[in-house]
């Protein structure tokens, strides 16, 4: 008998074909988007890799509260403010931004040489709801 004519074959094998994609769509997409960080991972980032955190929130949601460490930058003029800030391209750069803010932010500062860019996923409200301090 052919192992493709069984049904439970079949069955068995769209199992495995769908987990498997189930499995690498996060991989997919973060290959495509950018580095999508959890509050956990943003924070090791910030502490052991030395990672800068660039806040492209407006200046009101900013003083309502930030990141520690974190840079208020106008998304217009990222490039400018970055070069400002004298960033180093070798260390990673976190983005905290609102949902396509993210994906323009992130492409706009690999095209200007930084070799590792990722954001925080759910932005400061993750940050908040996973107990991390804000400063104001």
């Amino acid at each position: 008998m052919n192992f493709l004519t069984q049904i439970d074959n079949l069955v068995l094998l769209s199992i495995i074909l769908t987990s498997g994609a189930a499995l690498f769509m996060p991989t997919l997409s973060m290959l495509i988007g950018g580095k999508g960080l959890s509050p956990t991972e943003a924070t090791i980032w910030i502490n052991r890799r030395k990672a800068s955190v660039i806040d492209l929130r407006s200046e009101a949601d900013f003083k309502a509260g930030h990141l520690p460490q974190s840079k208020n930058l106008v998304p217009a003029d990222l490039s400018k403010g970055i070069e400002r800030l004298k960033l180093d391209r070798q260390l990673p750069v976190l983005i905290i931004g609102i949902g396509a803010q993210n994906q323009k932010a992130l492409k706009e500062l690999k095209a200007i040489g930084f070799t590792e860019v990722g954001f925080l996923d759910g932005g400061v409200n993750a940050w908040k709801s996973a107990g991390l301090p804000l400063i104001k």
